[in-house]
């Protein structure tokens, strides 16, 4: 035998009824089908609230909503139903309406709307919906009866979320069955959701009311599975709106169940579970609109799943009240006290937890039932709370409740520790946390605001083998950027097939416009679409960022601009790791250099920015590791500037000093005013950013530059009048040049760190000089430590060039993929 309950949504419409008969035919449950439950259509339930609420307030407009509920019915019949079949559905209706207009009447006269009276209101649409479905199905072929279980299911009058009298209830039910006609026996269309009182009073089942019905008629009956049909495929790993990735559960025990539905999956309400699980009778979660899916099963034998969770669900709106005090530790009986309390007001506590000193206690409850609380704690101890024995109880409000849940928590070491590590690593900060001594659940209270990024870590975490996503805000797509976009383009798909990466573009800007998207930009086609997205403006391209609050978000800088670096502590503050060449940062004063660096350190918030030297060589991380492994750095000398390594490794004295530096210009190896390069800035705040790397407290400022062109050089107002100025300086370089080559020597500009200051020279370098290996645009970084002492550590490569630069932020990017295990 089988019991079925249909859904609002498998009710709602004639497309929805037509699939819903279209099953009852099927093979599979043509025959054993003894019951099926109805909900009322979807919506109905809401609406006769509604009404009802505005009867109560004498508002008029309840008699046009009625009739709109009147057509909607008469609309399914018309659909289904013909002649005799259609005339006498339409009588039944009308009558019923009459009688429902007749009750909200009186609720407008008496101005009053109890409990009580609100049941029998939205009593009428599981009775409508049930009369009707047991119309079409005889119509279809499938002879059914009508059954309403006001006669049959018992309960007490705790009107809106009444309690089944079990004994009586169950003997009904089988009285009735058992007196059905000998024979095929007729299915039976029952109304879910409603029973009533012995004294014959129309009570609720409150909230999942239909599955409990269901459940209460399979276990009444030893049937053999219950199958509640509903709009989705099944339990899922997590609620699909919140969660994109989240996938059906196959198999999950009553117990697994129970906890997901406590703490919020939709799918199910745990107390309707119970008496199908007191009997061990299967529950079958379907989907009326892709019946050949293989849906949930919920048993006894549920087999263990291939992850260390079953799933993860979440409350999205609780309030949090805390009640401490020293005349707490020690008490017998004050928990008894507090929670007996909270009980005679009728409040149901969601979640608990204690510290061991036993100083405080802590419970979740509903937002509305917050007042009630307080109002309840502050009567039970008024004695304690005149004599500051106990504080006056805080509450937090917009809280939500993640719980993970799962049967193999207890045999696999390391769950919480990856739970959370996946909420710290995002920001999420944990308010309270409770786990039972089955270990088969660990909930955490945070703000409300993270739920959804809460979800997606920890799902990411234990749910996608592996996969590690990294959801991408990039401003500045110029040279370097656009060339970071079209790698990550010609990358994306070897990064997620072969490494499990996901590099998720979802914010992009330059100086004109930005763009977003929460499912992903395709860097294939990002830049042409920024040209008509929004107007850049920072501060809301952060906002925005801010906003969306998605799990494993990074912020990538490919700018050189002081504004955008000016937010970078604002970006670290909400948890949001930073990638970038940006030197300005760095740079700037060292207070801010070592308030990021300190933040990122302290709170595991990666801080990246190693192509702001070297471009793609790894400067930074091989002078960290050195420090980390207690090496003492006693001295660096480098070249970091492609541009003056590119002049200067050219300089042969073939052609003019201000030939050379026209070439550069040329090839785009300076900017488009070489000033900007030769005037050793962008240098020095290399050499700046190495020395404080070594540890060393300096502003920019103490970084003695010599400067390579004469004064009348930045004096000229224009580029051209610049070259001007420097070929009268030619004989000077030339001179300069070739005393150093007559000594068997060549002009390098080298940084010099050593002995707690920085400075930048041109020097003439000897025959076994590593920066005569120099060519074109390289870098060379010459490390001289304690270890490496008689052979110094080199570092050399193209220190310059946008995919050699772009590829060391996107190895960065990756880096901090790889931190999310």
């Amino acid at each position: 035998m089988l019991v079925l309950k249909f859904g609002g949504t498998s009710v709602g419409t004639p497309e929805a009824i037509g699939k819903l008969i279209d099953i009852m035919k099927d093979t599979e449950h043509a025959g054993p089908v003894r019951v099926v439950v109805a909900s009322a259509l979807s919506g109905m339930t809401d609406s006769l609230i509604t009404i009802s609420r505005k009867a109560e307030a004498g508002d008029g407009a309840y008699t046009a909503m009625v009739e709109a509920m009147r057509k909607r019915h008469l609309e399914i019949a018309t659909a289904f139903l013909t002649g005799h079949d259609q005339e006498g559905a339409a009588a039944h209706l009308e009558k019923t309406f009459a009688e429902l207009i007749r009750t909200l009447d009186g609720i407008a006269i008496l101005r009053e709307l109890s409990k009580r009276t609100l049941d029998a209101v939205m009593s009428f649409g599981e009775r409508l919906s049930a009369f009707l479905l047991a119309r079409i199905c005889t119509a279809s072929g499938i002879p059914a009866e009508f059954l309403d279980t006001r006669s049959l299911i018992k309960t007490d009058d705790h009107y809106g979320n009444a309690h089944f009298l079990k004994e009586e209830t169950f003997a009904n039910i089988r009285s009735c069955f058992h007196g059905l006609p000998a024979g095929k026996p007729v299915l039976q269309i029952a109304t879910g959701f409603i029973g009533a009182t012995p004294a014959g009073h129309t009570t609720t089942l409150g909230r999942g009311g239909s599955d409990l019905t269901a459940a209460i008629f399979a276990a009444a009956l030893d049937a053999e599975t219950v199958e509640i049909w509903t709009d989705v495929d099944g339990i899922m790993t997590a609620d699909p709106r919140l969660v994109k990735n989240a996938f059906r559960i196959d198999t999950i025990s009553y117990i697994e169940a129970m906890e997901l539905s406590h703490f919020g999956a939709k799918v199910l309400y745990a107390p309707t579970i119970k008496p199908a699980f007191e009997k061990g009778i299967p529950i079958r979660i379907r989907n009326t609109f892709n019946p050949t899916g293989g849906g949930t099963r919920i048993s006894n034998d549920a087999v263990l799943s291939n992850y260390p969770l079953r799933g993860i669900s979440s409350m999205h709106h609780v309030a949090l009240i805390r009640v401490q005090g020293s005349g707490m530790v020690g008490v017998a009986g004050f928990s008894s006290r507090l929670f007996g309390a909270l009980a005679r007001k009728g409040i149901s506590i969601i979640l608990i937890t204690q510290g061991s000193s036993e100083y405080s206690i802590c419970f979740a409850v509903l937002p509305e039932d917050t007042g009630l609380a307080e109002a309840a704690i502050t009567g039970e101890f008024d004695r304690e709370l005149a004599s500051r024995a106990i504080d006056a109880p805080i509450t937090e409000q917009d809280c939500s409740i993640i719980a993970v849940v799962g049967s193999r928590m207890k045999s696999t070491s390391g769950i919480s520790g990856k739970v959370f590590h996946a909420l710290g690593r995002n920001g999420v900060n944990v308010i309270a946390i409770a786990q039972g001594s089955s270990e088969l659940n660990i909930s955490a209270v945070i703000s409300r605001q993270d739920e959804a990024k809460a979800l997606n870590a920890i799902h990411e975490a234990f749910f996608l083998a592996g996969v590690r996503s990294v959801n991408l805000f990039l401003v500045g797509i110029g040279l370097i950027g656009g060339t970071l976009v079209d790698q990550i383009a010609e990358q994306q798909e070897v990064l997620a097939n072969e490494y499990k990466i996901r590099i998720n573009l979802v914010g992009v800007a330059n100086s004109r416009n930005m763009i977003f998207c929460e499912e992903g930009l395709d860097p294939k086609t990002v830049k042409p679409r920024l040209k008509a997205a929004l107007p850049f403006d920072l501060p809301v391209f952060i906002e925005k960022m801010q906003a969306m609050n998605l799990p494993n978000m990074a912020f990538c800088d490919c700018t050189a601009n002081e504004q955008v670096a000016a937010q970078y502590a604002r970006i670290l503050q909400s948890a949001i790791p930073i990638v970038t060449p940006n030197k300005k940062a760095n740079s700037g004063s060292y207070h801010y250099y070592k308030t990021l660096t300190d933040y990122s350190r302290d709170r595991g918030i990666p801080y990246l920015y190693e192509t702001a030297v070297g471009a793609g060589l790894p400067v930074i991380s091989s002078l960290r590791d050195l420090f980390l492994s207690g090496d003492k750095v006693r001295r660096i000398e480098a070249v970091v500037s492609g541009t003056l390594s590119f002049i200067f490794n050219n300089y042969d004295g073939s052609k003019p000093f201000s030939a050379l530096v026209r070439e550069a210009k040329a090839k785009g190896y300076t900017e488009p005013d070489p000033r900007d390069d030769l005037n050793a800035m962008d240098a020095a705040r290399k050499a700046l950013i190495l020395a404080r790397e070594c540890g060393l407290s300096l502003e920019f400022s103490a970084v003695a530059i010599e400067p390579i062109l004469p004064p009348a050089c930045f004096e000229a107002a224009d580029v051209e009048t610049f070259f001007t100025e420097l070929e009268k300086a030619d004989g000077d370089f030339e001179k300069r040049r070739s005393e150093a080559a007559a000594a068997g020597k060549v002009l390098r500009y080298v940084v010099v760190i050593e002995e707690g200051a920085a400075r930048l020279s041109l020097r003439s370098e000897p025959a076994g000089s590593p920066f005569r290996s120099l060519v074109d645009s390289d870098n060379m970084v010459v490390i001289t430590t304690a270890r490496y002492s008689t052979l110094p550590m080199v570092i050399k490569g193209p220190g310059a060039g946008a995919q050699v630069t772009a590829g060391g932020i996107f190895a960065d990017i990756v880096r901090i993929a790889r931190t999310l295990v």
